[in-house]
């Protein structure tokens, strides 16, 4: 097929109001990608058995399990954001709106609950320091403003890792090397789908051109708000945020740290130009001050 010689930039939407943690998105990933299998452990803190976002693990879906106190009546609708754990919402297609109260027990007496569930990924950042940081180039910017890994260029030095301010990505043991979601860059490249997008049951996971995401996700959570589910709110659709905007975002239904995922997060390189202009302005200092000291001793 032909390419467009300017492809808009593309992402993801993820609107984890109607996720039902169903890992389709995990499975579709590492099959079309090859990647590893990753150890499938109970964690016994949750029903997530893959934990978090890893070399092996590009797209992870966290179950995120909230318990609500005795005799706690709040029906959740209409509560302040941040205003402490709800009610039941098992983030399925039902008659109730999501974060509403649904009645059901976790079993041991002690309340009601409910279920968040979120399909994280990498974020595809504007100002990304991983690529920043990378020597060997390993890190690109695709013509779709995404940023793949190039494995066969890596020399596995790590720097990338703590560079992410996401903590996304990470070095596979085996080999050391740095890997993470590509965006499924064969894939767009032929005007597919992402594997996990095509995957997702519900469209919780939506792929499409980011300036496009972005307006839809607006009124997604519009018509949350409206509907009284007050909770509803966009993570890392800004484009003037820390890291100039993201080609990955998300609808949340709590706080962010409820996710896992930074409350602020900042591009770890920002002050990387002012360090290298105080580090060689005191280079020319130190340089300044041998020259004059050897001239004095030739005196």
């Amino acid at each position: 097929m032909a390419q467009d010689e300017n492809p808009s930039r593309k992402g993801f939407f993820t609107d984890t109001s109607v996720c039902i943690g169903c890992k389709a998105c995990e499975v579709a990933c590492k099959e079309w990608n090859m990647v590893p299998e990753d150890g499938l452990d109970f964690l016994a803190t949750s029903f997530d058995n893959s934990g978090r976002l890893s070399a092996d693990t590009w797209r992870h879906v966290a179950f995120i399990e909230q318990r609500e106190p005795l005799g706690h009546q709040d029906s959740g609708v209409g509560r302040p954001a941040g205003d402490g754990p709800g009610p039941v919402d098992l983030g399925m297609p039902s008659f109730d709106l999501p974060g509403q109260r649904t009645g059901g027990h976790d079993g041991t007496g002690e309340g009601d609950f409910r279920w968040l569930m979120s399909s994280d990924v990498c974020k595809h950042c504007t100002s990304a320091a991983c690529l920043d940081v990378c020597p060997t180039g390993a890190l690109f910017r695709t013509e779709f403003d995404t940023v793949v890994v190039q494995e066969d260029i890596c020399n596995g030095c790590g720097y990338c890792v703590p560079a992410c301010p996401y903590g996304v990505i990470d070095r596979r043991e085996v080999d050391g090397r740095a890997w993470k979601c590509t965006l499924c860059y064969d894939r767009i490249g032929e005007g597919l789908e992402p594997a996990c997008a095509k995957a997702c049951p519900t469209d919780s996971i939506q792929f499409g051109d980011v300036d496009e995401l972005r307006e839809r996700a607006r009124k997604r959570v519009e018509d949350l708000q409206e509907a009284g589910v007050s909770s509803a709110r966009l993570y890392g659709e800004d484009p003037d945020n820390g890291v100039d905007g993201t080609g990955a975002f998300f609808l949340l239904l709590d706080e962010p740290e409820v996710y896992g995922l930074p409350p602020d997060p900042v591009v770890t390189t920002r002050d990387l130009p002012s360090m290298w202009r105080h580090a060689g302005a005191a280079a020319l200092v130190l340089l300044a001050g041998a020259t004059a000291a050897f001239a004095g001793r030739r005196s």
